[in-house]
């Protein structure tokens, strides 16, 4: 499934990206791929390269490979996402109460809990 804002490898290569604790190089992520799919290095590179035009990865040149990492976390990228639905236009309650009627017992306690820490951050 692609997150949106990706293409469908171009997903895989970002979950993949932030699943690490670190920088990783087409090779690595390439290594990896191949062990779940048949994909060219090339292909890989052009995607990673892609992103990075994108603006959704950095990179740093370390001898002969550069090295990538995401701009922002998996949790910024979900907020962002989140933001832009609300700000797509609609009824922000209608949205948020679709939201609330499709998730689950455990999600919908995270939420509450979350607007209990944000409420209490907001009225220190």
């Amino acid at each position: 499934m692609a997150i949106k804002g990706f293409g469908e490898l171009e997903a895989v290569v970002m979950d993949l990206l932030w699943s690490r604790s670190g920088p990783a190089t087409v090779r690595s992520v390439h290594d990896e791929l191949v062990s779940q799919r048949q994909i060219a290095y090339t292909t890989v590179m052009s995607t990673m390269d892609n992103l990075f035009r994108k603006g959704w990865l950095l990179r740093d040149k370390i001898g002969l490979a550069y090295h990538y990492r995401p701009t922002m976390t998996r949790e910024e990228h979900s907020a962002q996402l989140m933001r832009t639905v609300f700000e797509s236009g609609g009824d922000g309650e209608l949205i948020l109460n679709f939201f609330l009627d499709r998730i689950g017992d455990e999600d919908s306690e995270t939420v509450r809990k979350a607007l209990q820490r944000f409420k209490k951050d907001k009225a220190r």
